[in-house]
């Protein structure tokens, strides 16, 4: 017996291009969009090791990645989920790559987008949590500052591995944090990488310090949302989301 059937129109979606080694923005990103937005999540591959060289390398497979999304889907937005490996491969390449994989109109990455919250928080001094070794951590520092958003105050866990930074303790991060907020000086702070723990720090952070506190996914999201006009439900993961 044969049924015929209706077929509902494709919706805009959301999508996400995370790291092969990143084990933690896939869970932010189900904590901060409710069910009702279509997101959906391919993967580039990515050392374990995190280094310059490793984080440039990406570049080569960013449009194969993309265009392992659903064909049919049409994409109103497409974010690349690496701090680092934005800064390394820079934000406008990033895009085109991604647009050589899949069609969108809008591509964003952490750094563009904690450069909106960031102009939207009317915010232009960081306090930075790095889980990163110097090299990878000081390319970022200089690419913010080229977008006027200077990082008077810093600190790392000084880690390469991936697999490690996905397993930081989250009571440490919100421990380095308070302590670089109490060195002064800083309109926000900034816990850096889609690997890291932060979401349930933030607001905790900012109670603390009477600071905005923003963090890789928590920006991207924002960000993605914005871009895809996209209605996020309340949430409890900083000041930023209550940006008019």
């Amino acid at each position: 017996m044969s049924f015929p059937f209706d077929v509902d129109p494709h919706l805009p979606a959301i999508g996400l291009i995370a790291l092969q080694a990143d084990e933690t923005i896939e869970q932010d990103f189900r904590r901060i969009f409710d069910w009702s937005t279509l997101i959906y999540v391919t993967r580039v591959p990515s050392a374990t090791e995190v280094t310059s060289d490793t984080l440039q390398q990406m570049a080569a497979t960013l449009p194969a990645a993309a265009r392992l999304f659903p064909t049919p889907a049409k994409f109103a937005a497409v974010g690349y989920g690496c701090t680092s490996g934005t800064a390394q491969i820079g934000a406008d390449n990033i895009a085109r790559l991604i647009r050589d994989g899949v069609a969108t109109p809008e591509v964003t990455e952490p750094v563009s987008a904690l450069q909106n919250a960031c102009a939207a928080l009317g915010v232009t001094r960081l306090g930075f949590l790095s889980p990163y070794v110097a090299e990878v951590s000081e390319r970022l520092i200089a690419t913010l500052a080229d977008g006027g958003i200077t990082c008077p105050v810093f600190g790392s866990f000084d880690e390469g591995n991936e697999t490690t930074v996905s397993h930081i303790a989250a009571q440490s991060t919100y421990d380095a944090a308070l302590t670089l907020a109490q060195k002064g000086g800083i309109d926000a702070l900034f816990l850096s990488c889609t690997n890291l723990r932060t979401l349930d720090v933030i607001a905790k952070l900012e109670t603390e310090t009477g600071l905005p506190v923003l963090s890789s996914n928590q920006v991207l999201a924002w960000d993605l949302a914005r871009r895809a006009e996209v209605t996020l439900p309340d949430n409890d993961f900083g000041q930023l989301f209550r940006v008019k």
